[in-house]
């Protein structure tokens, strides 16, 4: 008996649905589609359509159906359609009822160019795109040739896999073949050079598809908007901006969160406030995302005021805050300490039916494991249980992590083994922190024992670079013979030890001075077959100059010309600023011609040295003619070359010569930086100029430039040492307004300027001012300042 045809089966089901289309299509068309086809479309959009019943379906489309269109129809739904319960993985099922087709289809529906388009995205969504590219030879084989959709998707899909190169090579053999990229493919091309930070040729390639008289779509022009303000490239953005409009196309939310984005990275916030201004005046309502994204920006240059308040903005005019939201603020709160702030944001998200998750509770939990303050921490950790959400692995990771930074490993240990019982798995990232913990504070022997457990369990070891940068920690802070040990860690896991590592002990051994030892490494690395490079030679070049020998360091930068290194201007910075150090200018001065005189790039460090250099060692007027050529030469300065300037200048006591310089800056289209501002201000006060010191403050407060922690304990205690206590007090105000703290040696001279009898209430001032506001009004009758 044969077996009836499932569309039949199907017919009661669908019988409404194909009256209804026979009523509104054309006959024709009706006619063309087999009943099986709509049986098919049907249940693959119910989620209902499985294995079986789908190649039983398609089946019957291609017995009763005289072109491949309907076939193609239900191959690109299958394609795109989600994974459901009935058919986890659409493109790859698409993929085998195309064999189907190519085997049992009639010549009339035999594949066509596009049922092997709809193939290549099928190897796209699967991140197969060798495979899709496999089938261009299926297609000339065939004879139905290359096309623009074939090239775009393959394209497409190699940029989403990573492999950069490879897509644009197609994209220019595509150009050679005589076949057209149309906007699709420019798209795609832009969007994937952009993301991979190739700006130039993503750039030209939009410059290339207007002059080809394809019109950019706002996809278009948002990659290209996007790349470029990530490169920082904000001048040529706002001009592709310009040209987007000037051609109809409308921006919307993406545009704008870019230029947003771009501008506020850079710190360039006037920009930002009118990009978002501009946003809302073209009639576009800024999305939570966008919102988001200038706030994290905000709160990341540490302006969490103007964060707070665009998040008071979205609670009064919408859109309503959501989760990322509010940990958006409380990440900004909780880096820069403010702990009743995060409390108080915190408990408005839960007032107003937020309910917090995983991530917020890991902020909550780092900000106060961040500071050593595990009780806290310990604490919220508990709540987080309570409430019904349970720690993930990135929440036990945080604690485990802070347990190590502050050497409580047998804290740590036992967190990790409470993850366990409970059934959190830990990865690399946990057994990293344990790992490093007990390499940081000398316990090798477990570092061991914990690379050995997690190899066992299938987890990959730590890589070199992990290692590399434990050793540099450990050589930084003097500690070479732990660093050496961790040598042999490397060699257990089945990797060598590196130049890098290498590096990393010679530069620990110049650190403490033992130059021998130092000379001995490099023989080493040399014997195992680690060449050295530049770096290398520099880093025992800077370790003389640092331990006094510097003619030893002259004959080794010398000698590195015979052993054929190429030097590069880092070399010849090491030397130049050994050589000033050591009072042998003219050495120094000599050095710098040569690096001029055989066409190494002299960049902005350089001149910093140089200009540094020279007033040091009292050739302030050099200098400044130095100075002067830089600018007749229009070699781009940054604000480091004047911040070292105007520093020298006061120096040497050429105070008004460091006012017009610190005045020129603007003129060179330059901002003043924190640290130009801090030694502008820091020099007016020690020269009394109180005033002029607190206008230029206020100054720069206007400007956008937030003052730092650093900044304000500095002025601080430049005006006690100076007993100008009552102008203290008002930069002390300023600590707390931006909830800074106030630090040790700041606090103990403040304590120092005062007699026994009032020190008590100095102490009581600068305790309550560290606790948070309700607590500060319960003592605020009670102790005066």
């Amino acid at each position: 008996m044969s077996r009836r045809r499932l569309s039949s089966v199907f017919a009661s089901s669908s019988s409404s649905a194909s009256s209804t289309a026979s009523t509104s299509a054309p006959a024709k068309l009706v006619c063309a589609l087999p009943p099986a086809y709509a049986v098919f479309k049907e249940r693959l959009l119910s989620g209902t359509l499985g294995p079986d019943d789908a190649r039983h379906l398609f089946d019957e489309v291609l017995l009763d159906c005289d072109l491949a269109k309907a076939p193609n129809a239900l191959l690109s739904a299958l394609a795109r359609a989600p994974p459901s319960a009935a058919c986890s993985d659409g493109p790859a099922f698409a993929v085998e009822l195309f064999r189907r087709m190519d085997r049992c289809a009639s010549p009339q529906a035999a594949p066509n160019g596009y049922t092997y388009n709809i193939l290549i995205d099928c190897y796209r969504r699967a991140h197969r795109p060798d495979l899709g590219l496999s089938i261009f030879g299926r297609l000339l084989k065939t004879g139905l040739g290359l096309n623009v959709v074939a090239y775009s998707t393959v394209i497409d899909s190699f940029f989403k896999e990573g492999e950069v190169d490879k897509a644009y090579d197609i994209f220019c053999e595509m150009k050679k073949q005589g076949i057209s990229p149309d906007v699709v493919t420019y798209t795609s091309t832009i969007d994937g050079l952009c993301k991979s930070k190739a700006m130039e040729k993503a750039y030209d390639l939009f410059r290339e598809m207007k002059k080809q008289g394809i019109s950019p779509n706002v996809v278009t022009y948002n990659s290209t908007i996007d790349g470029l303000c990530k490169s920082k490239e904000m001048d040529k953005a706002e001009k592709v901006l310009k040209q987007m409009l000037d051609a109809g196309v409308q921006p919307d939310n993406i545009t704008y969160s870019s230029l947003i984005n771009g501008y506020s990275s850079l710190g360039m916030w006037k920009e930002s406030v009118r990009t978002f201004k501009d946003m809302s005046n073209c009639g576009l309502t800024p999305c939570v995302i966008s919102y988001n994204s200038f706030m994290h920006a905000l709160c990341k240059r540490g302006r969490i005021k103007e964060a707070k308040c665009i998040f008071d903005s979205m609670v009064k005019n919408g859109p309503k805050p959501d989760v990322p939201c509010y940990s958006v603020l409380l990440h900004g709160y909780a880096t820069q300490g403010c702990f009743a702030d995060v409390g108080n944001m915190f408990n408005l998200m839960e007032s107003n039916g937020i309910a917090p998750n995983h991530h917020v509770f890991t902020i909550l939990i780092d900000a106060f494991a961040r500071r050593g303050m595990m009780d806290k921490a310990i604490l919220i950790f508990e709540d987080m249980c309570k409430k019904g959400v349970n720690p993930n692995v990135c929440t036990y990771s945080t604690l485990i992590s802070a347990y190590c930074r502050m050497g409580r490993l047998g804290d740590a240990l036992e967190k990790f083994n409470h993850m366990v019982d409970v059934g959190v798995p830990p990865d690399s990232i946990v057994y990293s922190c344990l790992i490093q913990g007990h390499c940081i504070h000398g316990d090798l022997v477990k570092a061991n024992e914990l690379i050995s457990e997690m190899m066992n369990k299938g987890i990959p070891p730590p890589c070199i670079q992990f290692f590399n940068s434990i050793i540099n920690n450990l050589c930084k802070e003097g500690r070479v013979a732990k660093g050496k040990g961790i040598v042999d860690m490397i060699i257990h896991t089945g990797q060598s030890p590196d130049v890098i590592t290498f590096n990393s002990l010679i530069d620990g051994y110049c650190l403490v001075g033992d130059m021998k030892e130092a000379i001995r490494i490099v023989d080493v690395m040399t014997s195992v077959g680690v060449e050295p490079v530049v770096y290398t030679y520099a880093t025992l070049v800077n370790g003389y100059c640092q331990n006094g020998s510097i003619d030893d360091a002259l004959t080794l930068f010398r000698d590195m010309f015979h052993k054929g290194v190429t030097l590069t201007s880092v070399a010849y910075n090491i030397i130049i600023h050994g050589l000033f150090q050591a009072g042998r200018t003219n050495t120094a001065k000599k050095i710098f011609h040569e690096m001029i005189d055989c066409g190494m790039a002299v960049n902005n460090d350089t001149y910093s040295i140089v200009l540094n250099g020279l007033c040091r060692n009292n050739c302030t007027d050099e200098a400044i003619m130095l100075l002067d050529k830089l600018f007749a030469m229009n070699i781009k300065n940054d604000v480091v070359i004047f911040t070292t300037m105007i520093s020298a200048m006061f120096k040497v006591g050429r105070r008004e010569e460091a006012k017009q310089l610190f005045a020129a800056i603007s003129t060179y289209g330059l901002v003043p930086d924190i640290y130009t501002y801090g030694v502008m201000i820091n020099n007016l006060l020690k020269e009394d100029s109180f005033e002029e010191a607190d206008n230029l403050f206020s100054s720069m407060e206007k400007s956008g430039c937030a003052p730092n922690s650093r900044l304000l304990n500095g002025i601080i205690r430049t005006l006690l040492r100076k007993a100008e206590v009552a102008k203290a007090g008002n930069y002390l105000s300023k600590i707390d307004e931006n909830n800074f703290a106030v630090e040790a040696s700041t606090a103990s001279l403040l304590l120092s300027l005062f007699s026994m009898e009032v020190r008590h209430k100095a102490l009581m001032w600068f305790f309550c001012s560290n606790l948070p506001p309700k607590r500060q009004m319960k003592l605020g009758n009670r102790v005066h300042f």
